[in-house]
């Protein structure tokens, strides 16, 4: 905690915490951070070999916190951190499975930079448009989606009301239809 404060993720820090003293050595990383009072600098830099990361249950306050060194990524676990925008997940271009379940998110749109984007976890947000399903569909990759949990499966917007006959999953293959599995279902089943 306190050696974290005072370096950021320096490279002496980095070393620490992965055990190795090559970091070019580093393909994955887990641990949990608290960007609420420093970001992580560009830490990404010191780990050109990283292809996983996982933030599960820290404290993100922004995806900008992770920096603008992660373009080599190609994993990126962040469920239940407290995002509720997206801003800055550009900078993670290389970015081919997105784990960001049970957070606070709307806004899609900054996913359509994300070109190799084959995975996408986004269960338990706060998707309330149906229409935010349209940059995902930009996604030409996007496989695999899983939605579940958002106020999108209830009803197509927050203004609407409950609708007896709405199907979200006809919904979201409509607006994605490359789209091959939905909640861990084939997509072809509406």
């Amino acid at each position: 905690g306190e050696l974290l404060m005072d370096e950021y993720l320096s490279p002496r820090k980095l070393k620490v915490l992965t055990g190795v003293d090559d970091l070019l050595q580093v393909k994955a990383l887990e641990m949990r951070v608290d960007t609420r009072e420093n970001s992580m600098g560009n830490f990404g830099a010191y780990l050109p070999n990283l292809r996983e990361l996982k933030l599960n249950n820290s404290l993100l306050q922004s995806v900008r916190d992770l920096g603008t060194t992660l373009s080599h990524l190609h994993v990126l676990w962040g469920g239940g951190c407290g995002l509720s925008d997206l801003d800055g997940i550009s900078s993670c271009s290389s970015l081919k499975e997105l784990y960001i379940a049970y957070n606070n998110i709307s806004d899609l749109s900054q996913l359509t930079w994300l070109d190799h984007l084959e995975v996408l976890d986004l269960k338990g947000n706060n998707i309330e448009d149906i229409n935010q399903m349209q940059y995902l569909g930009l996604c030409c990759q996007l496989s695999h989606l899983m939605v579940e949990s958002n106020p999108i499966c209830l009803k197509p917007n927050a203004k609407s009301a409950e609708e007896p006959h709405y199907n979200y999953r006809a919904e979201v293959k409509n607006l994605i239809p490359h789209l091959k599995y939905l909640d861990k279902i084939p997509a072809s089943q509406t």
